[in-house]
């Protein structure tokens, strides 16, 4: 759950915890600084219930309601650096979920058009002070299978859920240059992948480790 009725709080220990969970997520093998400040910059507690402050700053995922849940940090960070952001990208972004990695592209500078098909997490952000704070994200609900073709192309795309296959209509909406980042595989696991658009309209794929989300589903929920 989202905190939206108390005070937004960033104290030292909050701080400290946030640098202690940096340093290790360094330590796994992520390099890029701007990512990694990103991650240092954006308070993960707001996130979270009050009760989980502390456990906020634990690398691993939380659920934060309707089935859903917010990304271990080091998953986080893995896209983002994968995904290699610069400055005024346009980047579509497939499952808002809490909104916290929409915070890490917005902090890294990109222009965030994000998807999420379950109203009631869409719903929730509308009262979350912290994005006020990034006009740079766009918020949609819809499918994510379908993206968003009327604001593309895109320069990147990231998908949060995992993928039981590359979805064509994604890859359409990226532009010659373009890269998505994308879990693929099924609940038994997914390869993360990163395909970089061809100016002839193919794709350079890459895998990288194995990772666990929650499944990318079609359409929208009206609850």
């Amino acid at each position: 759950m989202l905190r939206q009725n108390t005070p937004l709080e960033d104290s030292y220990l909050h701080k400290g915890l946030r640098k202690k969970l940096v340093d290790g997520v360094r330590e796994k093998g992520i390099t890029d600084e701007k990512v990694l400040a990103a991650l240092l910059q954006l308070p993960r507690h707001y996130f979270l219930e009050p009760a989980f402050e502390r456990r906020a700053y634990e690398d691993h995922a939380f659920p934060i309601g309707a089935g859903q849940t917010i990304s271990q940090p080091y998953t986080v960070a893995f896209q983002t650096q994968l995904l290699d952001v610069r400055k005024f990208d346009k980047v579509l972004e497939i499952g808002t979920g809490s909104g916290y990695q929409s915070c890490v592209l917005a902090a890294l500078g990109a222009m965030v058009f994000t998807i999420e098909r379950q109203r009631e997490l869409y719903n929730r952000l509308e009262a979350f002070p912290l994005l006020k704070t990034y006009p740079n994200i766009k918020r949609f609900l819809g499918d994510g299978y379908e993206g968003l073709p009327t604001y593309g192309p895109f320069d990147r795309c990231i998908v949060t859920a995992a993928a039981p296959f590359i979805p064509e209509k994604l890859v359409a909406q990226l532009k010659p240059g373009g890269i998505l980042v994308i879990p693929v595989g099924d609940e038994g696991g997914q390869k993360m992948m990163r395909l970089r658009k061809e100016a002839d309209g193919s794709l350079q794929e890459e895998r990288f480790g194995d990772f666990s989300f929650v499944p990318m589903l079609t359409g929208k929920t009206d609850r």
